[in-house]
C-alpha cells in the first residue's frame, strides 16, 4: 500500500514520483514498458556498440528547467556543451551556425547580425523571467511582466507573416525556422514562434547539453534518486483501471503521465461528463518518421562547421521549410522535407566503437502515417554531405505507427502528446490556473499533454505534485539538490 502511485515513468512521471517521495510519500510507479525512461531511452538500435537515443537526444531545456535545476542534475550526470548549439546546412556549401557565443554567431550572420542580437539580447537579459513564463500556467501573472513582454511581442512579430522585417538575407530567417519547426506546427505562427524563440535563447544563454551515454542517463538519474527516497519501480505493468489501481494500492494520490485520452480510458467512468468531453477535444499533432543510422565515420558535411554541431536542421530556406510543414499539416508527405538530425558523437566518444558515429534523425510525416521515409532523409543529407549513403552501415528505422505503438503517449507518431498550437498552449489539456488537477480528488494529470508542454523539462510532472502535495496531502513542496 502507497501513498502515491504514478502511471508512466517518462521524465514528468520520474519528476513527479521523485518530487513526492522527497515529500516523505511513500510512492510507486507503474511503467508499461520493460525499461524506466519514456522519451529518454537509450539502446543499441542497430549494431551492437552504437548507442542511439530511441527519442530525445538533445536537450535544450536541461539546463534551463525549474525542475531540472532544482534537482541538480548537471551535478549528477555529466552534460557536454557543444561550442556549436545548432547548425542549418543551405545549398552552396554554406550554412548557418548557432554559436552558444552570441556574439561570435551575430559576426558570422554579417549583415543580419544586428537584427539577430536585437531579437536575442532583450531576452537573454531577462531569461529567468523568459523560463518563469514559458514554463508555468499562462493564465498568471509573470514574476517579470517586462520579460513576458519583450517575450509575446518578438513572438507576434516572427509568428506573422511579417517574420522577415529587419533581415536583409536568408541565413538568418532560415536559422529561426529550423528552429521554429521542432514544434511541429503551422508556420508561420505563434506557437511554432514562441517555441523557436524559447530554443533559440536556450542555444546562447546556457546551450543545448548532450549527456554522456545517452538520454537514458536523465532518466537513470531520477529513478536511482526515487529508490533512494524508498520509492518503488514496477515494470511492464500496465494500468487499465484507476478503480483497480487505487484498490490495489490505496493510493491517496495517482498521477498520471499519459495523454488525456489514456486518462480517459482509464478513469473516463469517474470522471465528471463534461470533462472527459474536455479531454476528448483535446487535439493531437502530426507525426514523425525517425531513422537511426550506424556509421563507419563522421558525415562529410560540405559546410566544415556543421561537423561541430550535434543538432542540425535540414530543409533549405525559410520558404522551404515552411512549405514543407504546411504540407504535413495538410496531410501530404512533401518532396523535400524538413529533417531534424543528431550526431551526438561530434561531441561524446561513447555512442559508437572508435572512428564510427550514431546518427539521428526524424521528418515530419502525417498522423498515423505508415511511410518509411529512410530513402528521403538520406537525400536530404546527401544534398548537403555528398558520400554520407557510404557511410551508412545500419538503419533502425520507426514509422509514425512505430513510434504510436512504441510510446502509447505518441498518438499516432505525435511526439508532443498534443498539437502545439496556441489554443492548446492556453488549453493544455484544460483551461485552468491549475490544468494538473482533475476534478477527481486525488488524481492528477502530469504529461506533456499538460502545460508546459513538449520537451524534456519533467515540468509537467513536478507541478502536478506540487498541485497534489498541496491538495491532496497539505504538504509543501521539498527540496529536491543533492
Amino acid at each position: 500500500m502507497v501513498d502515491v502511485a504514478v502511471v508512466g515513468s517518462g521524465p514528468n512521471g520520474l519528476a513527479a514520483a521523485v518530487t513526492m517521495a522527497r515529500a516523505g510519500l511513500s510512492v510507486q510507479i507503474f511503467e508499461a514498458a520493460d525499461s524506466v525512461g519514456g522519451g529518454t531511452r537509450t539502446k543499441e538500435l542497430t549494431l551492437p556498440g552504437f548507442h542511439h537515443d530511441v527519442c530525445a537526444a538533445v536537450h535544450p531545456m536541461a539546463l534551463a528547467s525549474p525542475f531540472f535545476n532544482a534537482f541538480e542534475l548537471s551535478r549528477r550526470i555529466e552534460l557536454i556543451v557543444p561550442e556549436v548549439s545548432y547548425g542549418h546546412p543551405l545549398d552552396g556549401g554554406r550554412a548557418g551556425i548557432a554559436y552558444r557565443s552570441l556574439e561570435r554567431t551575430v559576426d558570422a550572420l554579417g549583415v543580419d547580425g544586428r537584427a539577430w542580437r536585437t531579437l536575442m539580447t532583450p531576452l537573454l537579459n531577462r531569461l529567468e523571467g523568459v523560463i518563469d513564463f514559458t514554463q508555468g500556467s499562462l493564465l498568471r501573472l509573470p514574476a517579470d511582466p517586462l520579460a513576458a513582454i519583450q517575450y509575446g511581442a518578438r513572438t507576434l512579430l516572427q509568428g506573422t507573416p511579417a517574420w522577415n522585417l529587419g533581415f536583409r538575407e536568408g541565413t538568418a530567417p532560415a536559422m529561426l525556422t529550423g528552429v521554429g519547426a521542432h514544434a511541429i506546427g503551422r508556420l508561420p505562427a505563434l506557437s511554432t514562434a514562441g517555441a523557436g524563440l524559447l530554443l533559440g535563447v536556450l542555444a546562447h544563454a546556457g546551450g543545448w547539453p548532450v549527456p554522456r551515454g545517452g538520454s537514458q542517463a536523465i532518466a537513470q538519474s531520477m529513478a536511482e534518486d526515487l529508490q533512494a527516497h524508498g520509492g518503488r519501480i514496477e515494470l511492464a505493468h500496465r494500468v487499465d483501471s484507476l478503480s483497480e489501481l487505487k484498490s490495489a494500492t490505496g493510493a491517496k494520490a495517482v498521477i498520471f503521465n499519459t495523454t488525456p485520452r489514456a486518462l480517459v480510458a482509464m478513469a473516463g467512468k469517474e470522471l465528471p461528463a463534461n470533462y472527459v468531453r474536455k479531454l476528448d477535444s483535446f487535439k493531437y499533432g502530426a507525426g514523425v518518421c525517425k531513422v537511426d543510422f550506424a556509421l563507419s565515420g563522421p558525415v562529410p558535411w560540405t559546410a566544415s562547421e556543421l561537423r561541430k554541431a550535434p543538432t542540425l536542421h535540414l530543409g533549405g530556406t525559410r520558404a522551404s521549410i515552411a512549405s514543407a510543414e504546411n504540407q504535413v499539416l495538410a496531410g501530404r508527405h512533401p518532396e523535400n522535407p524538413y529533417v531534424l538530425a543528431v550526431q551526438a558523437g561530434v561531441v561524446d566518444d561513447s555512442r559508437a566503437p572508435e572512428g564510427h558515429q550514431t546518427f539521428w534523425a526524424y521528418t515530419h510525416v502525417p498522423a498515423g502515417s505508415t511511410r518509411d521515409c529512410t530513402d528521403a532523409i538520406i537525400r536530404a543529407v546527401e544534398r548537403q554531405a555528398p558520400g554520407f549513403r557510404d557511410l551508412i552501415l545500419a538503419t533502425h528505422t520507426q514509422t509514425a505507427q512505430d513510434v504510436g505503438r512504441y510510446n502509447p503517449n505518441y498518438i499516432d507518431g505525435d511526439i508532443s502528446s498534443g498539437a502545439v498550437t496556441m489554443m492548446q498552449l492556453l488549453k493544455r489539456p484544460v483551461i485552468s490556473p491549475d490544468p494538473w488537477r482533475t476534478p477527481v480528488p486525488g488524481v492528477y494529470l502530469g504529461s506533456a499533454s499538460t502545460t508546459p508542454g513538449p520537451s524534456v523539462h519533467g515540468m509537467g510532472g513536478w507541478l502536478a505534485a506540487r498541485s497534489a502535495l498541496k491538495n491532496t496531502f497539505g504538504l509543501p513542496a521539498p527540496a529536491l539538490g543533492l
